[in-house]
Protein backbone atom coordinates (compact mmCIF):
# COMPACT_ATOMS: atom_id res chain seq x y z
CA UNK A 1 0.00 0.00 0.00
CA UNK A 2 2.99 2.63 1.01
CA UNK A 3 4.42 2.02 -2.74
CA UNK A 4 1.03 2.72 -4.41
CA UNK A 5 0.58 5.89 -5.82
CA UNK A 6 -1.76 8.85 -5.44
CA UNK A 7 -3.60 7.48 -9.04
CA UNK A 8 -3.43 4.08 -8.09
CA UNK A 9 -5.55 4.43 -5.03
CA UNK A 10 -7.93 6.29 -6.83
CA UNK A 11 -8.38 3.91 -9.35
CA UNK A 12 -8.53 1.20 -6.97
CA UNK A 13 -11.51 2.83 -4.83
CA UNK A 14 -13.50 3.26 -7.94
CA UNK A 15 -13.03 -0.53 -8.68
CA UNK A 16 -13.72 -1.27 -5.12
CA UNK A 17 -16.81 1.02 -4.98
CA UNK A 18 -18.12 -0.97 -8.51
CA UNK A 19 -17.92 -4.17 -7.17
CA UNK A 20 -20.02 -3.92 -4.38
CA UNK A 21 -22.75 -1.37 -6.42
CA UNK A 22 -23.04 -4.36 -9.09
CA UNK A 23 -23.21 -7.06 -6.02
CA UNK A 24 -26.04 -4.71 -4.41
CA UNK A 25 -28.26 -4.32 -7.58
CA UNK A 26 -27.76 -8.20 -8.57
CA UNK A 27 -28.96 -9.20 -4.60
CA UNK A 28 -32.05 -6.47 -4.69
CA UNK A 29 -32.98 -8.33 -8.22
CA UNK A 30 -33.38 -11.20 -6.87
CA UNK A 31 -35.29 -10.21 -4.03
CA UNK A 32 -38.01 -8.23 -5.97
CA UNK A 33 -38.10 -11.25 -8.25
CA UNK A 34 -38.49 -13.84 -5.16
CA UNK A 35 -41.24 -11.45 -3.50
CA UNK A 36 -44.59 -12.76 -3.70
CA UNK A 37 -47.07 -11.51 -5.83
CA UNK A 38 -49.95 -9.15 -4.36
CA UNK A 39 -52.56 -10.72 -3.03
CA UNK A 40 -55.78 -10.40 -6.07
CA UNK A 41 -58.65 -12.02 -4.16
CA UNK A 42 -59.94 -12.94 -1.04
CA UNK A 43 -62.53 -15.48 0.53
CA UNK A 44 -66.02 -15.15 -1.07
CA UNK A 45 -64.44 -12.09 -3.34
CA UNK A 46 -62.92 -11.82 -6.52
CA UNK A 47 -61.40 -8.79 -7.97
CA UNK A 48 -61.32 -8.56 -11.96
CA UNK A 49 -58.14 -7.42 -13.74
CA UNK A 50 -57.76 -6.50 -17.15
CA UNK A 51 -54.95 -7.85 -18.96
CA UNK A 52 -53.15 -6.50 -21.80
CA UNK A 53 -51.60 -8.89 -24.68
CA UNK A 54 -50.66 -7.21 -28.20
CA UNK A 55 -51.75 -8.61 -30.77
CA UNK A 56 -49.56 -8.90 -33.91
CA UNK A 57 -50.53 -6.14 -36.40
CA UNK A 58 -52.15 -4.00 -33.75
CA UNK A 59 -50.67 -1.28 -32.51
CA UNK A 60 -53.36 -0.87 -29.51
CA UNK A 61 -53.69 -3.72 -26.99
CA UNK A 62 -56.52 -5.33 -26.95
CA UNK A 63 -58.14 -6.21 -23.08
CA UNK A 64 -59.27 -9.83 -22.27
CA UNK A 65 -61.83 -10.36 -19.37
CA UNK A 66 -60.85 -13.60 -17.14
CA UNK A 67 -64.18 -15.94 -16.34
CA UNK A 68 -66.35 -14.22 -13.78
CA UNK A 69 -66.26 -16.17 -10.77
CA UNK A 70 -69.08 -15.80 -8.28
CA UNK A 71 -69.24 -16.85 -4.69
CA UNK A 72 -71.50 -19.32 -3.15
CA UNK A 73 -73.95 -17.07 -1.70
CA UNK A 74 -73.91 -14.97 -4.93
CA UNK A 75 -74.67 -17.99 -6.49
CA UNK A 76 -77.70 -19.10 -4.17
CA UNK A 77 -78.93 -15.53 -4.38
CA UNK A 78 -78.98 -15.84 -8.43
CA UNK A 79 -80.67 -19.38 -8.28
CA UNK A 80 -83.66 -18.22 -6.13
CA UNK A 81 -84.11 -14.74 -8.24
CA UNK A 82 -84.40 -17.12 -11.55
CA UNK A 83 -86.58 -19.96 -9.96
CA UNK A 84 -89.15 -18.44 -7.55
CA UNK A 85 -91.55 -17.58 -10.17
CA UNK A 86 -91.71 -21.35 -10.94
CA UNK A 87 -92.76 -22.32 -7.37
CA UNK A 88 -96.15 -22.35 -6.28
CA UNK A 89 -98.00 -23.13 -3.10
CA UNK A 90 -100.57 -25.70 -3.68
CA UNK A 91 -104.22 -24.80 -2.01
CA UNK A 92 -106.80 -27.78 -1.72
CA UNK A 93 -110.02 -26.21 -0.74
CA UNK A 94 -113.41 -27.92 0.01
CA UNK A 95 -117.64 -27.46 0.79
CA UNK A 96 -117.36 -27.58 4.47
CA UNK A 97 -120.72 -27.81 6.37
CA UNK A 98 -121.97 -24.70 8.04
CA UNK A 99 -122.47 -25.85 11.65
CA UNK A 100 -125.31 -23.82 13.70
CA UNK A 101 -125.77 -24.03 17.35
CA UNK A 102 -129.33 -23.59 18.80
CA UNK A 103 -131.27 -24.99 22.08
CA UNK A 104 -134.64 -26.30 23.24
CA UNK A 105 -136.05 -26.57 26.02
CA UNK A 106 -137.93 -29.99 26.47
CA UNK A 107 -140.03 -28.29 29.20
CA UNK A 108 -141.91 -25.83 27.53
CA UNK A 109 -140.69 -22.15 28.23
CA UNK A 110 -138.58 -22.35 31.23
CA UNK A 111 -135.13 -20.64 30.72
CA UNK A 112 -133.28 -22.64 33.51
CA UNK A 113 -133.51 -25.58 30.72
CA UNK A 114 -131.83 -25.11 27.75
CA UNK A 115 -130.23 -27.84 25.77
CA UNK A 116 -127.58 -26.80 23.24
CA UNK A 117 -128.16 -28.77 19.66
CA UNK A 118 -126.78 -28.72 16.01
CA UNK A 119 -127.95 -28.73 12.65
CA UNK A 120 -126.12 -27.80 9.66
CA UNK A 121 -126.82 -24.63 7.75
CA UNK A 122 -125.23 -24.58 4.29
CA UNK A 123 -121.81 -24.86 3.39
CA UNK A 124 -118.87 -22.70 2.68
CA UNK A 125 -115.70 -23.00 0.38
CA UNK A 126 -112.55 -22.99 2.43
CA UNK A 127 -108.73 -23.94 2.21
CA UNK A 128 -108.34 -27.15 4.41
CA UNK A 129 -104.44 -27.95 2.93
CA UNK A 130 -101.54 -26.55 1.40
CA UNK A 131 -98.36 -27.64 -0.02
CA UNK A 132 -95.82 -27.07 -2.55
CA UNK A 133 -95.32 -27.70 -6.53
CA UNK A 134 -93.02 -26.56 -9.27
CA UNK A 135 -93.37 -25.30 -12.81
CA UNK A 136 -91.14 -27.96 -15.05
CA UNK A 137 -92.56 -26.95 -18.72
CA UNK A 138 -93.40 -23.43 -19.91
CA UNK A 139 -96.62 -25.11 -20.91
CA UNK A 140 -98.30 -24.92 -17.17
CA UNK A 141 -97.25 -28.83 -15.59
CA UNK A 142 -96.60 -28.95 -12.54
CA UNK A 143 -94.56 -31.56 -10.33
CA UNK A 144 -96.07 -31.85 -6.30
CA UNK A 145 -96.39 -34.76 -3.71
CA UNK A 146 -99.64 -37.04 -4.47
CA UNK A 147 -100.43 -36.63 -0.62
CA UNK A 148 -100.44 -32.66 -1.09
CA UNK A 149 -103.34 -33.56 -3.87
CA UNK A 150 -104.61 -36.76 -2.89
CA UNK A 151 -107.86 -35.81 -1.93
CA UNK A 152 -110.11 -36.37 -4.83
CA UNK A 153 -113.14 -34.57 -3.81
CA UNK A 154 -110.96 -31.14 -3.22
CA UNK A 155 -110.38 -28.52 -5.77
CA UNK A 156 -106.87 -26.96 -6.01
CA UNK A 157 -105.85 -23.71 -7.01
CA UNK A 158 -101.95 -22.52 -6.95
CA UNK A 159 -101.14 -19.27 -5.95
CA UNK A 160 -97.92 -18.18 -7.75
CA UNK A 161 -95.12 -16.09 -6.48
CA UNK A 162 -96.94 -12.47 -7.59
CA UNK A 163 -100.15 -13.52 -5.93
CA UNK A 164 -101.89 -14.69 -8.33
CA UNK A 165 -104.41 -17.59 -8.33
CA UNK A 166 -104.81 -19.90 -10.66
CA UNK A 167 -107.29 -23.16 -11.08
CA UNK A 168 -105.26 -26.65 -11.39
CA UNK A 169 -106.47 -29.83 -13.04
CA UNK A 170 -104.57 -32.99 -11.53
CA UNK A 171 -103.76 -34.77 -14.28
CA UNK A 172 -102.25 -37.92 -12.74
CA UNK A 173 -101.45 -39.48 -9.37
CA UNK A 174 -98.33 -41.85 -9.18
CA UNK A 175 -99.58 -45.42 -7.66
CA UNK A 176 -96.40 -46.26 -6.09
CA UNK A 177 -94.29 -43.23 -5.78
CA UNK A 178 -95.55 -39.66 -3.85
CA UNK A 179 -95.58 -37.95 -6.89
CA UNK A 180 -98.40 -36.35 -8.47
CA UNK A 181 -98.73 -34.36 -11.60
CA UNK A 182 -100.73 -30.81 -12.31
CA UNK A 183 -101.79 -29.07 -15.25
CA UNK A 184 -102.93 -25.02 -15.12
CA UNK A 185 -104.15 -23.37 -18.22
CA UNK A 186 -101.94 -20.78 -19.92
CA UNK A 187 -98.16 -20.76 -21.35
CA UNK A 188 -95.37 -19.16 -21.37
CA UNK A 189 -94.31 -19.90 -17.28
CA UNK A 190 -91.27 -20.04 -15.95
CA UNK A 191 -90.18 -23.52 -15.22
CA UNK A 192 -87.36 -25.03 -13.68
CA UNK A 193 -84.78 -27.24 -15.27
CA UNK A 194 -84.55 -31.36 -14.36
CA UNK A 195 -80.63 -31.84 -13.13
CA UNK A 196 -79.37 -35.89 -13.18
CA UNK A 197 -79.99 -37.43 -9.41
CA UNK A 198 -78.21 -40.11 -10.09
CA UNK A 199 -75.04 -38.28 -10.17
CA UNK A 200 -75.50 -36.95 -7.01
CA UNK A 201 -72.44 -36.82 -4.09
CA UNK A 202 -72.93 -36.72 -0.62
CA UNK A 203 -71.71 -33.10 0.67
CA UNK A 204 -73.01 -30.95 -2.93
CA UNK A 205 -74.65 -27.78 -1.58
CA UNK A 206 -78.56 -27.70 -1.93
CA UNK A 207 -81.16 -25.08 -1.80
CA UNK A 208 -85.30 -26.01 -0.89
CA UNK A 209 -87.59 -23.36 -1.77
CA UNK A 210 -91.64 -24.38 -0.54
CA UNK A 211 -94.66 -23.18 1.30
CA UNK A 212 -93.18 -23.32 4.99
CA UNK A 213 -96.19 -24.07 7.19
CA UNK A 214 -98.82 -23.39 4.52
CA UNK A 215 -97.79 -19.88 5.38
CA UNK A 216 -94.75 -18.68 4.07
CA UNK A 217 -94.90 -18.60 0.85
CA UNK A 218 -91.12 -19.54 -1.53
CA UNK A 219 -89.48 -20.10 2.23
CA UNK A 220 -85.87 -20.64 1.22
CA UNK A 221 -83.19 -22.98 3.26
CA UNK A 222 -79.91 -23.64 2.24
CA UNK A 223 -77.94 -26.89 2.84
CA UNK A 224 -76.53 -29.89 1.71
CA UNK A 225 -77.01 -33.49 0.42
CA UNK A 226 -76.62 -35.80 3.69
CA UNK A 227 -76.92 -38.84 2.51
CA UNK A 228 -78.15 -41.13 -0.60
CA UNK A 229 -80.89 -44.15 -0.87
CA UNK A 230 -82.16 -43.47 2.22
CA UNK A 231 -85.83 -45.95 2.53
CA UNK A 232 -88.57 -44.60 5.32
CA UNK A 233 -91.95 -44.78 5.74
CA UNK A 234 -94.09 -41.68 5.83
CA UNK A 235 -96.70 -40.70 7.47
CA UNK A 236 -99.45 -38.13 7.65
CA UNK A 237 -100.76 -38.86 4.49
CA UNK A 238 -105.10 -39.56 4.12
CA UNK A 239 -104.11 -43.15 2.81
CA UNK A 240 -101.92 -43.42 5.72
CA UNK A 241 -98.08 -45.01 6.13
CA UNK A 242 -96.02 -44.91 2.53
CA UNK A 243 -93.05 -46.78 2.60
CA UNK A 244 -90.54 -44.43 0.40
CA UNK A 245 -87.24 -46.36 -1.21
CA UNK A 246 -84.31 -44.42 -2.76
CA UNK A 247 -84.65 -40.89 -0.94
CA UNK A 248 -82.23 -37.79 -0.72
CA UNK A 249 -81.55 -36.88 2.64
CA UNK A 250 -80.49 -33.32 2.91
CA UNK A 251 -80.06 -30.76 5.70
CA UNK A 252 -81.91 -28.11 4.39
CA UNK A 253 -85.06 -27.30 6.44
CA UNK A 254 -88.16 -29.35 5.09
CA UNK A 255 -90.65 -27.95 7.21
CA UNK A 256 -95.00 -28.94 6.90
CA UNK A 257 -95.92 -27.30 3.83
CA UNK A 258 -93.00 -27.56 1.93
CA UNK A 259 -94.12 -30.94 0.23
CA UNK A 260 -93.78 -31.03 -3.17
CA UNK A 261 -91.52 -28.00 -3.57
CA UNK A 262 -88.04 -28.22 -5.64
CA UNK A 263 -84.88 -29.38 -4.26
CA UNK A 264 -81.99 -27.56 -6.53
CA UNK A 265 -78.20 -27.95 -7.09
CA UNK A 266 -76.40 -24.85 -7.61
CA UNK A 267 -76.83 -24.97 -11.16
CA UNK A 268 -80.18 -24.03 -10.73
CA UNK A 269 -82.08 -27.46 -11.51
CA UNK A 270 -84.42 -29.75 -9.52
CA UNK A 271 -82.69 -32.59 -8.55
CA UNK A 272 -85.18 -33.84 -6.08
CA UNK A 273 -88.87 -33.33 -4.45
CA UNK A 274 -89.32 -32.65 -1.14
CA UNK A 275 -91.47 -34.88 0.41
CA UNK A 276 -90.50 -35.49 4.38
CA UNK A 277 -88.97 -34.72 7.55
CA UNK A 278 -88.19 -36.45 10.26
CA UNK A 279 -90.31 -35.94 13.71
CA UNK A 280 -88.41 -35.48 16.63
CA UNK A 281 -85.02 -34.44 14.69
CA UNK A 282 -83.58 -31.20 13.56
CA UNK A 283 -82.06 -31.13 9.82
CA UNK A 284 -83.23 -34.17 8.62
CA UNK A 285 -85.45 -34.18 5.87
CA UNK A 286 -85.74 -36.57 2.63
CA UNK A 287 -86.92 -35.63 -1.05
CA UNK A 288 -87.51 -38.07 -4.08
CA UNK A 289 -84.75 -38.50 -6.51
CA UNK A 290 -86.38 -36.15 -9.68
CA UNK A 291 -85.26 -39.23 -11.89
CA UNK A 292 -87.96 -40.83 -10.64
CA UNK A 293 -90.49 -38.20 -11.50
CA UNK A 294 -89.25 -37.62 -15.14
CA UNK A 295 -91.11 -40.76 -16.34
CA UNK A 296 -94.34 -39.68 -15.11
CA UNK A 297 -93.59 -36.02 -16.43
CA UNK A 298 -93.43 -37.90 -19.68
CA UNK A 299 -96.14 -39.79 -19.51
CA UNK A 300 -98.48 -36.95 -18.47
CA UNK A 301 -97.33 -35.01 -21.72
CA UNK A 302 -97.63 -37.39 -23.67
CA UNK A 303 -100.97 -39.42 -22.46
CA UNK A 304 -102.34 -37.27 -20.12
CA UNK A 305 -101.86 -39.93 -17.18
CA UNK A 306 -99.04 -41.70 -15.78
CA UNK A 307 -98.88 -45.22 -17.04
CA UNK A 308 -97.10 -47.74 -14.75
CA UNK A 309 -94.62 -50.12 -16.47
CA UNK A 310 -95.68 -54.28 -15.28
CA UNK A 311 -93.86 -57.54 -15.58
CA UNK A 312 -95.75 -59.78 -14.05
CA UNK A 313 -93.98 -62.02 -11.90
CA UNK A 314 -93.79 -63.20 -8.33
CA UNK A 315 -90.31 -63.16 -6.79
CA UNK A 316 -87.66 -63.10 -3.41
CA UNK A 317 -84.60 -61.77 -3.50
CA UNK A 318 -81.69 -64.57 -3.55
CA UNK A 319 -80.34 -65.29 -0.28
CA UNK A 320 -77.24 -67.51 1.08
CA UNK A 321 -80.02 -70.42 1.95
CA UNK A 322 -81.71 -70.15 -2.08
CA UNK A 323 -77.73 -69.97 -3.15
CA UNK A 324 -76.96 -73.23 -1.08
CA UNK A 325 -79.63 -74.79 -2.42
CA UNK A 326 -79.66 -74.21 -5.55
CA UNK A 327 -75.73 -74.51 -5.87
CA UNK A 328 -75.17 -71.28 -7.24
CA UNK A 329 -72.11 -69.29 -7.97
CA UNK A 330 -73.79 -65.74 -7.51
CA UNK A 331 -75.76 -64.50 -3.99
CA UNK A 332 -77.88 -62.01 -5.80
CA UNK A 333 -81.29 -62.08 -7.93
CA UNK A 334 -84.96 -62.70 -8.07
CA UNK A 335 -86.15 -65.68 -7.29
CA UNK A 336 -89.46 -66.44 -9.34
CA UNK A 337 -91.88 -68.25 -6.92
CA UNK A 338 -95.47 -68.99 -6.15
CA UNK A 339 -97.32 -66.53 -4.37
CA UNK A 340 -98.24 -67.14 -0.49
CA UNK A 341 -102.07 -68.57 -1.94
CA UNK A 342 -100.41 -70.58 -4.78
CA UNK A 343 -100.51 -67.97 -7.01
CA UNK A 344 -98.49 -68.28 -10.35
CA UNK A 345 -94.86 -66.96 -10.40
CA UNK A 346 -95.28 -65.83 -13.83
CA UNK A 347 -99.04 -64.13 -14.51
CA UNK A 348 -100.88 -65.29 -17.41
CA UNK A 349 -100.62 -62.86 -20.30
CA UNK A 350 -98.21 -61.10 -18.71
CA UNK A 351 -95.45 -59.67 -20.64
CA UNK A 352 -93.21 -62.07 -18.49
CA UNK A 353 -95.21 -64.78 -19.53
CA UNK A 354 -94.79 -63.29 -23.39
CA UNK A 355 -91.51 -63.79 -23.88
CA UNK A 356 -90.87 -67.11 -22.27
CA UNK A 357 -90.06 -66.69 -18.36
CA UNK A 358 -90.54 -69.43 -15.96
CA UNK A 359 -91.23 -70.67 -12.51
CA UNK A 360 -87.41 -71.27 -11.01
CA UNK A 361 -85.70 -68.63 -13.16
CA UNK A 362 -83.54 -66.06 -11.34
CA UNK A 363 -82.89 -62.48 -12.63
CA UNK A 364 -79.44 -61.77 -12.79
CA UNK A 365 -79.52 -58.11 -14.59
CA UNK A 366 -81.81 -55.77 -16.03
CA UNK A 367 -80.44 -54.36 -18.87
CA UNK A 368 -77.11 -54.98 -17.91
CA UNK A 369 -77.14 -54.07 -14.10
CA UNK A 370 -76.91 -56.46 -11.51
CA UNK A 371 -80.19 -56.44 -9.39
CA UNK A 372 -78.38 -56.54 -5.93
CA UNK A 373 -81.43 -56.21 -3.97
CA UNK A 374 -85.29 -55.50 -4.84
CA UNK A 375 -85.06 -51.77 -4.52
CA UNK A 376 -82.68 -51.95 -6.97
CA UNK A 377 -85.30 -53.67 -9.46
CA UNK A 378 -87.85 -51.67 -8.08
CA UNK A 379 -86.18 -48.36 -8.81
CA UNK A 380 -85.03 -49.58 -12.34
CA UNK A 381 -88.78 -50.61 -13.19
CA UNK A 382 -89.99 -47.22 -12.33
CA UNK A 383 -87.62 -45.29 -14.15
CA UNK A 384 -88.81 -47.21 -17.62
CA UNK A 385 -91.80 -46.56 -19.69
CA UNK A 386 -94.39 -49.04 -21.01
CA UNK A 387 -93.16 -50.07 -24.48
CA UNK A 388 -89.68 -49.90 -23.45
CA UNK A 389 -88.02 -53.42 -24.71
CA UNK A 390 -85.52 -54.61 -21.54
CA UNK A 391 -83.13 -56.90 -21.77
CA UNK A 392 -82.88 -59.64 -18.56
CA UNK A 393 -80.04 -61.85 -17.74
CA UNK A 394 -81.78 -65.23 -15.92
CA UNK A 395 -80.18 -68.39 -14.82
CA UNK A 396 -81.88 -71.63 -15.84
CA UNK A 397 -81.33 -74.89 -15.64
CA UNK A 398 -77.59 -74.31 -14.13
CA UNK A 399 -76.62 -71.93 -17.54
CA UNK A 400 -77.43 -68.09 -18.10
CA UNK A 401 -79.63 -66.71 -20.85
CA UNK A 402 -80.64 -63.49 -22.39
CA UNK A 403 -84.40 -62.55 -22.57
CA UNK A 404 -85.66 -59.55 -24.07
CA UNK A 405 -88.89 -58.47 -22.95
CA UNK A 406 -91.57 -55.35 -23.53
CA UNK A 407 -93.13 -53.67 -20.89
CA UNK A 408 -96.89 -53.51 -20.68
CA UNK A 409 -99.41 -51.20 -18.79
CA UNK A 410 -100.03 -52.57 -15.28
CA UNK A 411 -103.04 -53.67 -15.23
CA UNK A 412 -106.14 -51.48 -13.32
CA UNK A 413 -107.04 -54.59 -10.94
CA UNK A 414 -103.39 -54.95 -9.70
Amino acid sequence: MENLTRTQIILLVLLVSFVTSLATGIVTVTLVNQAPQPITHTLGKVIEKTIERVVPGESQPVSVQPPVVISPEEAIVKIVQNVSSAVVSVVASKDIPVIEKYYINPFGDDPLFQIPQYRQKGTEKKDVSSGTGFFVSSDGLIVTNKHVVEDTAAEYTVIMNDGRKINAKVLARDPFQDIAILKVEGEKFNFISLGNSDQLKIGQSVVAIGNALGEFQNTVSVGIISGLNRNITATGGLSGPEYLQGLIQTDAAINSGNSGGPLINLSGQAIGINTAMAQGAENIGFALPINIAKRDIEDAKQYGQIKYPYLGIRYQAVTSAIKDQKKLSFDYGLFLVKGSNREPAVAKDSPAEKAGLKEGDIIMEYNGTKILNTSIFVSLLSKSRVGDKVGLKIWRDSKEMEIQIILEERPGNL
